[in-house]
C-alpha cells in the first residue's frame, strides 16, 4: 500500500527565482508579494491565497519564492529602507523603491496585472529592476 501511495504523490510547487537589481542601498529589507488575484495587485495585503515574504536587502540579488501551484502570477517588490513593513511616500511618489515582475513601464499609478504577469507550469526564473522616484 505504501508504495502505491509514493507514487502517487504530487510533485513539489514550482519554485521561482528572483533577482533583485538596482538597489540604492544594502539598508533595510525587500517584501515581496506573489499573487494570482488581479485585483488585489500590487497590494498583497488584499489576497489571502498570496505568498508575501520580506528578504533582508543584501540578500535580494538571489532569492527563491514557492508558488502555491501553475498558475498565472504577479510579482511586487518594495524596498523598504526603514524596515517599517510598507512603502512610505511623500506628496503622493514613493520614497522608497519598487518594482514588479516583467519590468513593465511605469507612468502613472502602478502597473495593471496583465502588464506584470506571467505564467508558472514549473521553476522559472524573475529578473526584477528597481526604480526609486525620489
Amino acid at each position: 500500500m505504501l508504495p502505491a501511495l509514493l507514487t502517487a504523490a504530487s510533485p513539489p510547487p514550482p519554485t521561482v527565482e528572483v533577482s533583485v537589481t538596482g538597489l540604492r542601498s544594502a539598508k533595510g529589507q525587500v517584501l515581496v508579494c506573489l499573487t494570482t488575484n488581479r485585483k488585489a495587485f500590487p497590494d498583497c495585503s488584499k489576497d489571502a491565497n498570496s505568498v508575501r515574504m520580506a528578504v533582508k536587502a543584501a540578500d535580494a540579488e538571489n532569492f527563491a519564492i514557492h508558488a502555491p501551484a501553475a498558475g498565472t502570477y504577479a510579482i511586487a517588490v518594495v524596498h523598504d529602507e526603514n524596515s517599517n513593513n510598507k512603502l512610505d511616500t511623500a506628496i503622493f511618489l514613493p520614497k522608497e523603491g519598487f518594482g514588479f515582475s516583467r519590468n513593465p513601464t511605469i507612468t502613472v499609478g502602478p502597473p495593471s496585472f496583465k502588464s506584470a504577469s506571467f505564467a508558472v507550469a514549473g521553476d522559472m526564473r524573475q529578473s526584477i529592476r528597481m526604480k526609486y522616484m525620489l
